[in-house]
């Protein structure tokens, strides 16, 4: 059934019971709708309305404004909207690992089809047939571009997730 998704503010709160007398400084990963990859829009039905009902349900229980921090598992692909409101219900932290992925691979690609006339053998390109392509296919050239790829996209993750430049403060 599709409520198996979904954590109900009743499990999550028995987590944070659970952890607490460990120490305070733990997240909790709560399903709300959240899964790893990517999928068609329509397939998952992400609810991040749910994290403020685990909020409430747990505040009600300890006295404290938003006391859970939670982790939005499988974030890769979601909506703006739906990060800004996990965000915004105390997620802490959010795993990302598709989109980097794809980020590393699209900087392979994207390099691949600027050079590809250099990268069809060792030698012979656009500029003659005896030129050597050596400098084209050395894989420290293309996984830089695969690298700074990611980069962007890890340093555009941050923006979006509000905790550029936190560590300084």
């Amino acid at each position: 059934s599709k409520d198996k998704l979904y954590s109900t503010p009743e499990d999550v709160y028995k987590v944070h019971e659970a952890l607490s007398p460990i120490s305070e400084k733990f997240t909790i990963a709560a399903a709300f709708g959240n899964v790893h990859g990517a999928y068609k829009p329509g397939n998952v039905k992400l609810r991040p309305e749910l994290l403020v009902e685990y909020q409430k349900f747990a505040a009600e229980k300890t006295g404290k404004e938003k006391p859970l921090f939670l982790v939005f598992h499988g974030g890769s692909g979601s909506e703006m909207s739906e990060i800004e409101a996990a965000i915004d219900a105390g997620a802490v932290k959010m795993n990302v690992d598709t989109d980097t992925q794809w980020a590393y691979w699209e900087g392979v690609l994207k390099y691949y089809k600027e050079k590809e006339a250099y990268l069809q053998g060792p030698l012979g390109n656009p500029e003659g047939e005896d030129k050597p392509n050596k400098s084209y296919y050395d894989p420290r050239k293309w996984l830089r571009e695969a690298e700074g790829s990611m980069v962007t996209r890890v340093a555009n993750q941050c923006k979006i997730l509000r905790n550029m430049d936190k560590c300084a403060k």
